[in-house]
């Protein structure tokens, strides 16, 4: 297979940071539905674990404002204590930037709350210091479709790389034949993908049919 290390992910050089998916900030959340947002950045969650991918969780003023974070998040990375903050841009939080730089990788993927601020902030920071960043756009959540809108627009024109969760999915996995990964892709993706992983489900289902009665 020939490879594209400058225009496709490669899950051995990326980092997933997740900002702030906490009840005080979905309650702000006006841009898309919230169940939406949710299921998205689940499904990129256990695509990060499943494809070995260091995932670091931050929140901020949980214990004062903002709440714990979103529990089937931490479901999936129990045993991970999620960075908390008082600054908007977790880049400058040293805790965070300290746990970023400790993986020794340069591709850092964002999803978080709010677009405008908490996720627009890191990600400029990170791009003017020479990091790679891309921001998975449907698995974060803004006070409104313009400010989430506007804020993506602004980071694109630094040179920010916008993503969807199942577009990072898909890359990471980038061939079928990669049968180390291959189930967990196809539960992933009926399980958060909608239409498509209904699509899957009735794939399987009509092949299992065919096999028990031509068998």
């Amino acid at each position: 297979m020939r490879n594209y290390p400058q225009v496709l992910l490669d899950p051995s050089q990326c980092v997933l940071l997740i900002i702030d998916h906490q009840p005080q900030m979905y309650f702000g959340v006006e841009n898309e539905s919230r169940r939406v947002i949710q299921n998205n950045v689940l499904g990129l969650a256990k695509s990060a674990k499943l494809f070995n991918v260091p995932c670091i969780l931050t929140t901020i003023a949980a214990d004062t404002f903002s709440g714990s974070l979103y529990s089937r998040l931490q479901e999936i990375y129990p045993e991970f204590t999620p960075i908390d903050r008082t600054s908007i841009n977790s880049w400058e939080d040293e805790n965070v930037k300290k746990v970023v730089q400790a993986t020794g990788r340069k591709k850092i993927l964002i999803s978080g709350l709010w677009t405008e601020a908490c996720v627009a902030f890191p990600a400029l920071s990170m791009k003017y210091e020479g990091y790679d960043v891309y921001v998975v756009t449907d698995a974060c959540g803004s006070a409104t479709k313009d400010a989430h809108d506007i804020a993506i627009l602004r980071m694109v024109q630094m040179g920010v790389v916008p993503m969807t969760w199942m577009q990072t999915t898909l890359e990471w996995q980038r061939n079928w034949n990669n049968l180390e990964t291959y189930d967990g892709v196809m539960d992933i993706m009926k399980e958060y993908s909608g239409a498509y992983g209904l699509g899957i489900e009735y794939a399987e289902t009509m092949v299992e049919n065919y096999k028990r009665n031509h068998g």
